[in-house]
């Protein structure tokens, strides 16, 4: 593997860590409190499990990706990054995705069910999630550009050896 793509697969991963821990960090901190008929309600990320699982899922990606920036890249454990990376990206996809099902029924509402939308009453709340969720698109991103590199510098081993 050439020096460039050693630095862009470590700027990718440093920019990667840096968007899964502030996803988690926004989303651990986003909460609310409104009063309705004189009953305070409160929202925070702990309420809804899949805001669990999507700052489960970013602390397990903040934790490979600051665990793998300082492996070497040698034959063998480039075949072991590209499945890990595989996994983080398939995860990270699908809590945020998740979340994204999550607050768009907290924005909008459904009225088939009955529910109603809750960014009225809590806005800051809403605001942190929907700033949380883009570093966590943004993570899912380099995830998925450092899933590519990975997939051509595997393919490279073994055009190599041929």
């Amino acid at each position: 593997m050439t020096l460039a793509n050693r630095i862009t697969i470590f700027l990718l991963r440093l920019l990667a860590l840096g968007a899964s821990v502030a996803a988690t960090i926004i989303m651990v901190t986003s909460h609310d409190s409104a009063q309705v008929l004189g009953m305070t309600f409160e929202a925070k990320f702990a309420n809804t499990p899949t805001f669990k699982y999507f700052v489960g899922v970013n602390i397990l990606a903040s934790g490979y990706s600051l665990i793998v920036l300082f492996f070497p890249t040698k034959k063998m454990l480039g075949r072991i990054l590209l499945i890990t990376d595989i996994l983080m990206t398939l995860l990270l996809d699908s809590s945020i995705s998740a979340c994204l099902a999550i607050a768009q029924v907290g924005k909008k509402g459904n009225t088939h069910a009955g529910w109603l939308p809750i960014c009225g009453q809590v806005p800051k709340f809403c605001d942190r999630v929907t700033g949380s969720l883009i570093a966590g698109f943004a993570a899912a991103i380099l995830y998925f550009l450092l899933l590519l590199f990975s997939f051509h510098n595997v393919l490279n081993l073994y055009t190599l050896k041929a």
